[in-house]
Order: structure tokens, then sequence, then C-alpha cells
């Protein structure tokens, strides 16, 4: 039988396996963004979005990857997770309305699940815990 102890390490592990997995797809989605990747912004248009918007998503999952990683600021960690899960959420959903292939869509659908997995798995000390009074 699994003690508190172990399960709480289970669940510490499970966390930074999936927030490091999901922070290296943020950050590299977001360079080659950044850099207008003739791909990216091919794939990127195809959904029907400005170029100009890559800019602006490279730069904010980059900021949410730092806010994500670094210790304490419970809230701004709070506000990347959101911000990741609008992003990768519209992404999956933008290429299914387009009716991209598996290839395509299986990245954004990837990046989604870590999201939510990462952010089920965040220990109790990377928590806005609210008491009910």
């Amino acid at each position: 039988m699994e003690t508190s102890n172990q399960s709480e390490k289970r669940k510490r592990i499970i966390y930074w396996i999936f927030t490091l997995w999901m922070s290296l797809g943020m950050v590299s989605t977001a360079i080659v963004q950044l850099m207008k990747n003739k791909d990216e912004l091919t794939n990127f248009t195809n959904l029907g979005y400005p170029a100009y918007l890559m800019f602006i998503i490279g730069v904010w999952k980059i900021l949410g990857v730092i806010a994500i990683l670094m210790p304490k600021r419970l809230l701004l960690k709070e506000w990347a997770y959101a911000g990741f899960f609008f992003v990768m959420s519209g992404a999956v959903i933008s290429h299914l309305i387009v009716g991209d292939v598996a290839g395509r869509t299986l990245p954004a659908v990837l990046l989604f699940v870590l999201v939510i997995i990462s952010w089920y798995f965040r220990p109790a000390n990377r928590k806005i815990i609210v008491n009910p009074q």
C-alpha cells in the first residue's frame, strides 16, 4: 500500500516530467514563431491568423514558461496556465475547424494535454489554496 509520502513523491515526479516536457514544447514553438519559420508561418496563416500574431504568442509562451518554472508567484502561475490552456485549446480547435491532417493537429493536442497534466499534478506549494470562511 502506498503511503502519503510515496504518493506525494510520485505526484511531484509526474509534475516535473510533464512540466519540463511542456516547457520545452512551449519554448521550442515560441522560438520557431519568433523566427517566423517559413513552415510555421504557412501553418499559422492557413489557420486564418495574421502573421504578426506569431510574435505576440511566441513572447507570451516564453514569459509563461518563466512564470511556471520560477518559485512562488502563485497567481502569476495560474495566469500562465490559463493562457496556455486558451492558446493550446484554440490551436486544437483551429486545426479541427480548417480540417488539418492529424500530423498538423497532434502537436497542438500534445501540448494541450501536457498543460492539463502539469496543472493537475502541481504540488501544493505551487497552488493557490483558498480557505472557505
